[in-house]
């Protein structure tokens, strides 16, 4: 398996070669990246940053961003882009490196993967459908045999499995939520995200149907199978569950309501048990909670909030089972979409989607303390920030 320092310096030759290898015919693939358009990308104390977009949108994305960062300074610089893909509104990295996924957020939705080679190209390996529409969260599984997506529009969970070379082939499972039924205000399944949880239960979050789902994988198959299910009280909207290290507890952020709520886990059974509804410490009315970052040491958690266009910062405690709201400071940009922490945990990224920017913040190792850092970088619809 590859290295954190290895996928470090494939990337870098990436950046710095930025040429472009001919893809084999696939449905719907075939695109290529265009060149840097800053010298220097790549150099020696830079890292790499990949940048989900919305291409529909005006102003628009290109495509997958992919750009290099200062892990010291916080600065973004540099810019190529890897075209072909509508809407890549949601990127994940195999757990060797060396293919990077990506969301086709669309009507006829998809998966795209991008082949990561050291000789510095991008090579588009082809597209699958989902299935489904409107696709905005995509994960592979620890395994690296299975690719997990999740139909938003169409309210199902796709599975997909993967070739040696990270090829996506075509799909083994489609399940579409169906029960429970929506609550108030609600018009139908809506899946937002779909993880492997610990203890290797697959989880699924529905905002639509304010239910996170539980599922066991056949990892001869490709199949899922149903375990049970969390309800969510009707019209909280769960959008996305981040898990504390520790493996007993998960942090729920519930766009539709303004919460966050606590979670029990039990890693054996993948039961999950929801607590209360508390505070993002945005005030009244929606500020649509996009997603929680939790520290590898477990002491704190970050929940982005897009209409406060505000990051809120959380002390853990006991063990996982509680969270304390500390204190919220202004993102630097408008509609915090996703977050996202550098590898070594020292700098928090955000992906402003309304403003077009990514602002980044240094995080104080002992007070858990944001500090806003260097100018935002422009990135057009930017809604998915990953940096290595």
């Amino acid at each position: 398996m590859t290295t954190p320092t290895s996928r470090r310096t494939l990337l870098g030759a990436l950046l710095a070669g930025g040429a472009l290898a001919a893809a084999p015919s696939l449905p719907r693939s075939g695109h290529r990246a265009r060149s840097p358009r800053t010298a220097g990308a790549g150099a020696r104390g830079t890292a790499t940053l990949f940048l989900g977009t919305y291409t529909s949108t005006t102003p628009g994305g290109a495509g997958i961003g992919v750009a290099s960062y200062d892990p010291a300074a916080g600065t973004i610089t540099g810019r190529t882009v890897v075209t072909g893909v509508e809407n890549p509104s949601f990127l994940a990295l195999h757990p060797t490196g060396t293919t990077l996924y990506a969301v086709d957020e669309q009507q006829q939705g998809g998966v795209t993967a991008v082949a990561l080679a050291g000789d510095g190209t991008f090579r588009i390996l082809g597209t699958r459908d989902t299935g489904g529409a409107g696709p905005c969260h995509l994960s592979v599984h620890p395994g690296g045999k299975w690719l997990f997506s999740a139909n938003y529009t169409s309210g199902s969970v796709a599975v997909h499995p993967l070739a040696a070379d990270g090829t996506p082939g075509e799909r083994t499972d489609l399940v579409a939520h169906a029960a429970p039924a929506p609550g108030p205000g609600q018009d139908g399944p809506h899946a937002h995200q779909i993880i492997t949880a610990p203890g290797g239960h697959i989880l699924a979050v529905d905002l639509g149907n304010d239910t996170v789902y539980t599922y066991r994988l056949d990892e001869e198959r490709g199949t899922l199978e149903q375990l049970s299910y969390a309800a969510l009280r009707p019209g909280a909207g769960p959008r996305s569950l981040t898990f504390h290290p520790g493996g007993r507890y998960a942090y729920l952020a519930c766009e539709v309501d303004n919460t966050v709520v606590v979670c029990g886990y039990d890693p054996a059974t993948g039961v999950l048990t929801p607590g209360a509804p508390q505070s993002t410490g945005t005030g009244s009315g929606t500020s649509y909670p996009a997603q929680l970052l939790v520290t590898g040491d477990g002491r704190f958690a970050y929940l982005a909030n897009r209409g406060h266009n505000s990051l809120t910062r959380y002390a853990v405690e006991g063990g996982g089972a509680t969270l304390r709201l500390l204190d919220t400071v202004p993102v630097g940009g408008d509609f915090p979409r996703h977050i996202a922490f550098s590898p070594d945990e020292s700098l928090l990224l955000a992906a402003n989607q309304k403003s077009g920017t990514v602002t980044v913040f240094r995080v104080d190792g002992e007070s858990g303390a944001l500090e806003s850092v260097g100018t935002p970088f422009a990135a057009p619809a930017a809604v998915c920030v990953l940096p290595l």
